[in-house]
């Protein structure tokens, strides 16, 4: 009986951190794939495309601008209205999209997953991606608006902390993941939680600095700044950007560390539910 050449071989996963990251590099392809179908899909047979991105959060930042800004009087830290009330949009869009996104990661994708063999982590980080190329389409108007600012005279500049935009970015794309997926994975038992996702979220923006800075919050509820780990990102790149005042050591530390144990947590979560997820779903 002639040998057999396999060039993959599917074993079960015995640990309970067992990324496979070589898969998921050989696999790449079809990351970008799954992007490339998710970003076409969503606007195909639409009249303004990708330009939704932009409409959506510069309606959101006019009626920010109108309730916060002139009603209410919330101070915006010197920043003019529009940038300040567009960067929140923006970031907050971005993070729950990446939330939301992973969160039903495996009851969007039970039928492909129980069909077709490949590294599970793909579709979420597609997911990413996906939410990446929204966010670009929006800082782009951000930048645009920024320079318009500049040229009318106001005292914003270009600096060198502005290089961590990056930075910036992956770091709430590792909150709105890590904790997405976590939520995804006691989905497949406790669909409960499903109902919960987004109205907990949307009271979450309000305990977020995307309408108003933290330098607006009263001191005996400071504790938010560190219970939330969405606000030292927000914080920081207005920082970076606008010059706001500079965000308190111990709540950047507190929300790396925070980042660091969603992502830890959400991957033991998605790598053990993986393996039996269809059963109970």
């Amino acid at each position: 009986m002639q040998n057999e050449n396999w060039s993959i071989i599917i074993t079960p996963k015995r640990k309970l951190l067992d990324l496979q990251l070589r898969e998921l590099i050989r696999y790449r392809d079809l990351v970008f794939l799954f992007t490339k179908r998710d970003f076409i899909t969503q606007y195909k047979q639409t009249i303004l495309g990708p330009i939704w991105y932009i409409v959506n959060a510069v309606i959101s930042t006019i009626m920010y601008t109108f309730i916060f800004g002139n009603l209410a009087k919330i101070g915006t830290d010197g920043i003019p209205h529009i940038l300040f009330y567009y960067s929140g949009t923006m970031l907050w869009t971005f993070f729950s999209g990446c939330f939301t996104e992973a969160s039903t990661v495996f009851s969007t994708n039970a039928n492909i997953f129980g069909k077709v063999y490949f590294p599970r982590l793909v579709v979420p980080i597609s997911k990413v991606f996906i939410n990446s190329l929204k966010f670009l389409i929006q800082f782009v108007m951000l930048v645009m608006i920024f320079i318009y600012f500049i040229i009318k005279g106001n005292p914003l500049q270009f600096s060198w902390q502005m290089l961590l935009f990056p930075l910036i970015v992956i770091w709430l794309a590792a909150i709105g993941t890590g904790a997405g997926i976590i939520i995804s994975s006691l989905t497949t038992k406790y669909r409960d939680l499903q109902q919960l996702v987004s109205f907990a979220l949307g009271l979450a923006m309000y305990a977020t600095p995307v309408v108003y800075p933290l330098s607006e919050i009263p001191q005996r509820f400071g504790w938010l700044a560190y219970a939330n780990p969405v606000c030292a990102p927000i914080e920081v790149f207005r920082s970076c950007f606008f010059g706001a005042p500079s965000v308190n050591s111990s709540v950047i530390l507190v929300s790396i560390g925070v980042t660091f144990l969603l992502v830890f947590l959400g991957l033991i979560l998605f790598n053990q539910n993986e393996k039996n997820f269809i059963d109970v779903i």
